[in-house]
């Protein structure tokens, strides 16, 4: 009766993997239209980071602004 139960815990391990693995295998595209959607949104909203140049451009650009306030 030992044996049996040696046995049958690789038959039940076998049976959970499988189960596991068509878990893990499902069709998930189903939301993934509106999630890209979305980022098109983002990216429209961004303007595409293009045109705002680099950190040092934009660092000097908001120092020339503010002095320019500040007169």
């Amino acid at each position: 009766m030992a044996s049996l139960a040696w046995l049958l815990i690789p038959l039940f391990a076998a049976i959970g993997a499988a189960i596991w693995g068509s878990w893990a295998a499902r069709d998930r595209t189903q939301g993934d239209i509106s999630e890209l959607a979305g980022y098109a949104r983002f990216r429209e909203a961004m303007g595409n980071g293009q045109g705002h140049g680099s950190a040092d451009q934009v660092r000097a650009k908001a120092e020339a602004n503010s002095a320019s306030d500040a007169v």
